[in-house]
């Protein structure tokens, strides 16, 4: 049921509103073409991906879903899927990718962490302040138990494990992970998608 304060829909001119979590949670329509996140109580409405960050997500997706169809220890993974809302203890993050795994079960999304919680850096500098410092802390505060933050301008990607571990990885190696027994994850096979992606738009 809708709160009596909370409008039916939210969109764009609603960033910077007071919520709570159960308000956040109470709103059934949002305006379509935005990220909707609450942070410390406010709500934050940011701009839709781009496509450098869109089609490396979906590459990665796409990797995930042939090593869970395809590879032996695949049944590891018990789900993915992109752009999802993170319960935290302050509010509501969302995540450009989440995997559940080893579960043994399909997961409850609604009471579940995801095991694993992977940004794409977008191009701001506030950009770099929320994903490196305040979703690492929130996620790990959450219980997701790996973040990963691919970023194709500084040709790495960091994985996080709570708040005292960060293993970097650099554009030519490859990820492996005890979350997922056999899963190896080239990372410039991604950047790669995403150079393409920014050869597009400059052309």
């Amino acid at each position: 049921m809708i709160l009596a304060d909370v409008p039916r829909q939210l969109g764009r001119d609603d960033n910077g509103m007071l919520m709570t979590p159960e308000e956040f949670d109470a709103v059934e329509d949002w305006e379509e073409g935005f990220r909707y996140e609450l942070v410390r109580g406010v709500l934050v409405v940011n701009p839709p991906p781009s496509i450098g960050e869109l089609n490396p997500n979906d590459e990665l997706g796409y990797l995930l879903r042939s090593y869970r169809d395809r590879h032996p220890q695949g049944a590891a993974i018990n789900d993915t899927t992109p752009e999802f809302t993170i319960r935290t203890s302050t509010g509501r993050r969302r995540a450009d990718r989440a995997i559940w795994a080893g579960l043994g079960r399909n997961p409850d999304h609604a009471n579940d962490r995801p095991t694993i919680a992977i940004e794409f850096v977008g191009p701001r500098s506030r950009d770099r302040q929320r994903d490196y410092i305040d979703k690492r802390r929130e996620y790990a505060e959450a219980g997701v138990r790996e973040y990963w933050l691919i970023d194709r301008f500084r040709r790495t990607m960091t994985v996080f494990r709570g708040l005292k571990e960060e293993t970097i990885i650099a554009e030519g190696e490859t990820y492996t992970t005890d979350l997922l027994p056999g899963f190896e994850l080239p990372l410039a096979q991604l950047l790669a998608v995403a150079d393409q992606c920014a050869r597009s738009s400059d052309g």
